[in-house]
C-alpha cells in the first residue's frame, strides 16, 4: 500500500530571515525542485530579521489564511539550528507546517490547533542523512516539505510527538477591561508601522484612543485621515490595533518597538481624546 496520501494543492510557501543577497533560498527552491519539479513555490518572506522569531510568527500567523487547504509552509527562522530543538512538521486544517520547534508556529496553532505533529526523524526524506549543522533549511525542511507536498503521509516523516509539548512563544496578552485594552506592540512592519496585540474586534461600536510612550493617538479609519506627518491609530488590514505615522515612520518617531507597552482608552461620544 502507498505511503501517499491526497494533497491537491501541491503549493509549498517558504519563510524565512535569509534575506535575499546570499543563494540560501534558492539553493532550498533547488531542493525541492529536485524532489518534485512540479510543486508551486511561493515566497512569504525572506526579510524577517535574523533571528526574529516573533516576526515570523506573526508573518506566518497573517498569511496562511490567504492560501488553499492542504498548502506546506516551511518556516525557517532558526537560531538553535543544530542544538538539541526539535525539527517538526505539524498538520493542521488549513495544511502543515515544517520548521524548528521554537514557537514560530504559536500563533498560527493558537487560530487552527494541531491535528497531529511528528518529530523528523527519518531520514529517509533529508536531503541527506548526515545533514549540515547550519542548514536545515536545505537538509531537512526544505526537503520534507517537498515530500509532504507530493502527498508523503506526515506519519512517514518521524516519530510522533504530543502537540501540547510544542514551544509556545510568548508575546504577551492583551487585558480588557470596561474602560481600556491593555497590550503591547508584537511587530514592526517594513513602513515602521507598529502592530499591537490588541485584536480590533474590541473596538467595534466604540470610540477610543491610543496612550503609548506618553502620547495620545485618536482612533481613525486610515492613514489619510491625519496630515501628512501626524500619527494615527486604527485596524489594520491584519485585524490587530496599528499605529502609524501618515508618510513616516511611527517606530523611529515614538522610539518604541517589539513588546512595548500601550492601551486602548475608549471614550464617551460627548470626550474628546
Amino acid at each position: 500500500m502507498s505511503d501517499k496520501q491526497i494533497n491537491p494543492a501541491l503549493l509549498l510557501a517558504i519563510m524565512s530571515d535569509f534575506s535575499d543577497r546570499d543563494v540560501y533560498v534558492s539553493v532550498m527552491k533547488g531542493v525541492v525542485a529536485q524532489i518534485n519539479a512540479q510543486i508551486r513555490v511561493v515566497d512569504l518572506t525572506h526579510q524577517i530579521p535574523p533571528q526574529n522569531i516573533a516576526a515570523a510568527r506573526f508573518c506566518l500567523l497573517n498569511a496562511y489564511p490567504y492560501f488553499p487547504v492542504g498548502t506546506v509552509y516551511v518556516a525557517v527562522v532558526d537560531p538553535g539550528v543544530g542544538s538539541r530543538r526539535r525539527a517538526i512538521a505539524v498538520e493542521f486544517a488549513q495544511g502543515f507546517l515544517v520548521g524548528p520547534d521554537n514557537g514560530l508556529f504559536s500563533g498560527v496553532l493558537s487560530q487552527s490547533p494541531a491535528i497531529s505533529t511528528v518529530e523528523l526523524t527519518n531520514p529517509h526524506y533529508w536531503r541527506t542523512p548526515e545533514p549540515s549543522k547550519t542548514f536545515h533549511g536545505r537538509d531537512i525542511f526544505a526537503p520534507v516539505g517537498a515530500h509532504l507536498a507530493s502527498g508523503i503521509a506526515l506519519k512517514q516523516l518521524g516519530q510522533e510527538i504530543d502537540s501540547a509539548t510544542l514551544v509556545q512563544l510568548d508575546i504577551g496578552e492583551c487585558h480588557q477591561t470596561n474602560s481600556a485594552v491593555t497590550g503591547c506592540i508584537q511587530y514592526t512592519d517594513h513602513f515602521g508601522n507598529l502592530i499591537s496585540n490588541i485584536p480590533g474586534r474590541y473596538l467595534q461600536g466604540k470610540n477610543w484612543s491610543v496612550q503609548v510612550a506618553g502620547v495620545m493617538i485618536p482612533g481613525c479609519e486610515t492613514y489619510s485621515d491625519v496630515r501628512v506627518g501626524e500619527v494615527a491609530a486604527f485596524v489594520g488590514s491584519h485585524g490587530w490595533v496599528e499605529i502609524a505615522i501618515n508618510g513616516g515612520n511611527a517606530c523611529s518617531h515614538l522610539q518604541i518597538n517589539w513588546q512595548d507597552a500601550l492601551q486602548v482608552l475608549f471614550v464617551e461620544k460627548n470626550q474628546t481624546a
